[in-house]
């Protein structure tokens, strides 16, 4: 017998307003709450019926489409068959995730470098090992993180987050942060090379002279889209290693062909990463995250134990699984950037047309608009950002604000966003900035 539910937007309102804690009610973003009551691909359904493109992507974690029929299927029959196994038994579909993931990783020049997976039940999650890994292989506590990065809730997580929004009392220290080369604004303009040289002043000063390694979003996410110049990547993993630390991708959002160009974002720069963290779109919606290392840096962890109980669940696991399958035999990665090439020529003409476009940046269905007042000043504008959010809603569009000001507009749909629906999110952001201003 199935539980009844109440649909009514009313109903659940209210329910939520009730029950959820506070820190929780505090992420509604629209002016009036939203329902979603289905989703298929790319598109999403509210409970009055109404059709909305997803450029959110359920903050990232659709992957291939909502409700793909592979990845549901996969997903149905290991849950029929058996839904849960403890990591302390062996089972093959995590074991094949593992081998098939390990698989994507650089090999290095010589060919020889060995690649371990540890699942977790999310990207938060996998970070905070990542945190533990790097500082038991290099037995250093000190940690550098970039400002404007986010990397998950948890305390630990939280400890190299640099939003303040994300950040709560009582996190762990041992966390130096560094100015994120960002193009646009940065405090130390363009290129990468000033940014470099920040990495050094601040394990100069702010650290021992040892770290652990340094955690690098490939692309800034929820800090507005904010990618790595050329040189970057390469050029933060020197200057880690020299101080006996790590480099450590976070591939949570950039990852799993987003970007178009690659299957990784770190590989824009041509970097082999020591640990590479990864979630949201392996499961395609269903809860999986895992750290990816070196088997070498993961052998210290084996002094230990370290499990989390349902970081290698089967159901999820084949839904995982799935994932890779579509991605390669849909060809989402070459979809992305295609799709995600054409949508980007239209935000830049958007631009040319609405003066409160400071900045269109990104790659691949990884986009974003910024709202400024001027753009001499280049000062950020989170009402106008806020309105128009409000106004995409009514054009049929799902996105987020994003950025430490919540002056950006995130575009990250799924990966099977077409070329047929560039036209509608074009006129819909195009409408929603008009009717906005």
């Amino acid at each position: 017998m199935t539980l009844p539910v109440d649909w009514s937007l009313e109903g659940t309102a209210r329910r939520r307003d009730s029950y959820y804690a506070a820190s929780q009610s505090k992420f509604v973003p629209f002016e009036k709450p939203m329902i979603f009551r289905k989703g298929s691909m790319q598109y999403l359904w509210d409970e009055a019926g109404k059709k909305y493109v997803d450029l959110l992507g359920m903050n990232v974690c659709v992957s291939v489409g909502h409700s793909h029929p592979v990845v549901v299927k996969a997903a149905a029959d290991q849950a029929a068959e058996l839904t849960h196994c403890t990591t302390m038994f062996y089972h093959p579909v995590p074991a094949h995730l593992a081998e098939e993931l390990a698989a994507t990783m650089p090999k290095g020049p010589k060919g020889d470098i060995e690649w371990v997976v540890h699942f977790t039940n999310s990207g938060s999650e996998a970070i905070d090992l990542a945190m533990v890994m790097a500082r038991s292989y290099t037995g250093n506590l000190d940690l550098l993180a970039l400002r404007n990065g986010y990397h998950g809730p948890t305390s630990a997580a939280q400890s190299i987050t640099g939003i303040a929004a994300f950040r709560h009392p009582g996190m762990p220290g041992n966390v130096a942060f560094v100015a994120e080369p960002n193009q646009y604004r940065g405090i130390f303009g363009s290129g990468a090379q000033p940014y470099l040289d920040e990495i050094e002043r601040t394990i100069a000063v702010a650290t021992t002279g040892r770290v652990a390694g340094i955690f690098v979003e490939s692309v800034q996410g929820y800090g507005g889209i904010v990618e790595m110049p050329p040189g970057y990547m390469s050029g933060a993993a020197e200057r880690a290693r020299a101080a006996g630390g790590l480099y450590i991708a976070d591939e949570v959002q950039s990852g799993f062909g987003r970007t178009g160009d690659h299957m990784w974002g770190f590989e824009a720069d041509g970097v082999i990463p020591d640990i590479v963290v990864m979630a949201k779109g392996i499961g395609n919606g269903f809860p999986l995250g895992a750290v990816v290392a070196q088997k070498r840096i993961a052998a210290p962890m084996a002094e230990k134990f370290m499990f989390h109980t349902y970081g290698a669940n089967p159901t999820s696991c084949a839904a995982g699984r799935a994932v890779l399958q579509v991605l390669r035999e849909e060809k989402l990665q070459q979809n992305a950037k295609q799709v995600g090439g054409a949508l980007l020529e239209r935000l830049n003409d958007l631009k040319q047309r609405h003066p409160v476009i400071g900045d269109v940046r990104g790659r691949g269905l990884m986009l974003a608009i910024e709202m400024v007042r001027d753009r001499k000043s280049k000062e950020p504008d989170p009402q106008t950002t806020a309105a128009v959010f409000e106004q995409c809603r009514e054009s049929g569009l799902i996105l987020s604000k994003s950025g430490p000001t919540r002056s950006t507009l995130r575009m990250v749909p799924p990966l099977c966003l077409a070329m047929e629906d560039v036209d509608k999110v074009a006129d819909g952001l195009d409408r929603a900035f008009t009717n906005a201003n």
